[in-house]
């Protein structure tokens, strides 16, 4: 009679088990040795019950693992604000997610960034700007850089606006009033620094700086503002310029890069429009005018082959350009969505975002609308595994159906009271972060 065969073939393996080799693990494992590592197999009469409760442990830990991604940057690995993470629980109680920890962050409007079991973050307290490397499994503070800044705001808006880059070994941050930071990762040191004001004569735009910093291979982009510096490349790892090109005055957006026709290039959404521009050196492909009032271009451009979304509040609306034909033009322009803060997500051929106060699903192709929800006022959303992630501007989490067949919610709850904040939710290894104006909160949502 053939005896039952278990595949474990497709096991992962890790080097945290201090063993030299995956055979000697298997070996002195007084449970797993009775696999026959070579086969890929093993005796299921030889396992006792405590060996299949291990092993099934096992096989859920790693499959977690295998499905966990980190956030390192603004809107995520590919700034296109969609997480990898499959797995994790989109339903919840009523009372929502169990809180796993909350950290006092001082005021402010960085999201976070999340990279080998840290979380980055910015706030100012007492006119002092912070930027914070919590522990993300307990919320410990690891470490805090902190220098002089003023948190003032004309409209009441107060504290840094920029998400911190991590990037390796390294982790960059700018703040409001144009100071960047190269930091290091395990202590927080600084590596080097620049002055946007003093280095390059910039002037603070009316909000603060915003652009969260862009790594390019060897390279930290960001948007200063002046003339002939409007953006200024640096060595990432020595804060040497590479290059800077540009006149356009700075929006509070964020660049993003991408492939065309064999090349890495640029979109940067300006204060003056959109602008194409080459990674290698900086020179202008291609713009489109998209002036907007007191210069508030602050969504991230979305582009899909030839083409770039853009999108802006104060009623200016959104537009889907292609840049490939000279000049670029209009495939579509309406005001159904209306961009104020944060940006769309692109999943499957529909944009999912916040036109003003109201979550809307339009066509990517045409800009047709495909239904609309109210109930979130100001907020920002990511995507995962087909799952809309919404949060609100006064604390709401909720996620949904990322589907163009009408509103789908999933789950809602309170997660944050306190002062709205504007800043993006993340979704990382099992956890959604989302801040208030001035606390953090970890929430679990692992997959059981």
């Amino acid at each position: 009679m053939n005896q039952p065969r278990i595949n474990v073939s497709n096991f992962v393996f890790f080097p945290e088990t201090g063993f030299s080799s995956p055979k000697l693990y298997w070996s002195k494992h007084p449970v797993l040795s009775r696999f026959d590592t070579r086969k890929g197999w093993c005796n299921s009469r030889a396992m006792n019950g405590r060996g299949f409760f291990l092993l099934a442990g096992l096989s859920s830990l790693l499959s977690f693992s295998a499905m966990a991604d980190d956030w390192p940057q603004w809107r995520g690995p590919n700034r296109d604000g969609i997480s990898q993470e499959k797995g994790w629980a989109t339903q919840w109680p009523a009372e929502g997610p169990k809180q796993i920890w909350k950290a006092g962050v001082g005021v402010g409007y960085s999201s976070m960034s999340v990279a080998k079991d840290r979380v980055f973050t910015m706030g100012n307290v007492e006119e002092v700007d912070n930027v914070y490397c919590l522990d993300a499994k307990t919320g410990k503070e690891l470490w805090k850089h902190s220098y002089p800044c003023s948190s003032k705001d004309p409209n009441g808006y107060p504290g840094p606006r920029c998400t911190p880059t991590v990037d390796g070994k390294f982790v960059y941050t700018v703040s409001r009033d144009g100071q960047l930071f190269c930091l290091k990762v395990s202590d927080g040191n600084v590596v080097w620094k620049k002055n946007y004001k003093t280095d390059y004569d910039a002037k603070v735009p009316q909000w603060g700086f915003s652009t969260s910093p862009l790594v390019e291979k060897n390279m930290l982009i960001v948007e200063i503002g002046s003339s002939g510096a409007s953006v200024v490349a640096f060595d990432k790892t020595s804060g040497k310029e590479l290059w800077k090109s540009g006149d356009d005055k700075v929006g509070y957006s964020s660049p993003v890069a991408f492939n065309w026709k064999g090349q890495r290039d640029l979109a940067i959404l300006s204060a003056n429009g959109i602008v194409g521009r080459s990674a290698k050196d900086g020179h202008e492909l291609w713009r489109h005018e998209w002036k907007t009032m007191y210069d508030v271009n602050a969504a991230t451009p979305i582009v899909s082959d030839d083409k770039v979304f853009i999108s802006s509040g104060y009623n200016a609306g959104c537009a889907l350009v292609q840049f490939s034909t000279t000049p670029p033009k209009v495939v579509w322009q309406n005001k159904e969505m209306r961009n104020h803060v944060n940006s769309c997500v692109l999943w499957k051929g529909f944009l999912y975002g916040f036109d003003e106060k109201e979550l809307k699903c339009i066509e990517f192709g045409t800009g047709t609308v495909k239904w609309s929800e109210g109930i979130f006022g100001k907020g920002s959303v990511i995507v995962a595994n087909g799952k809309l992630i919404i949060y609100s501007d006064n604390g709401r989490l909720a996620t949904a159906e990322a589907t163009s067949n009408g509103y789908k919610e999933i789950s809602t709850a309170q997660v944050l009271g306190g002062k709205t904040t504007l800043s993006l939710p993340v979704l990382a290894n099992g956890r959604i972060y989302c801040r208030s104006l001035e606390n953090l909160i970890a929430l679990d949502v692992a997959g059981k």
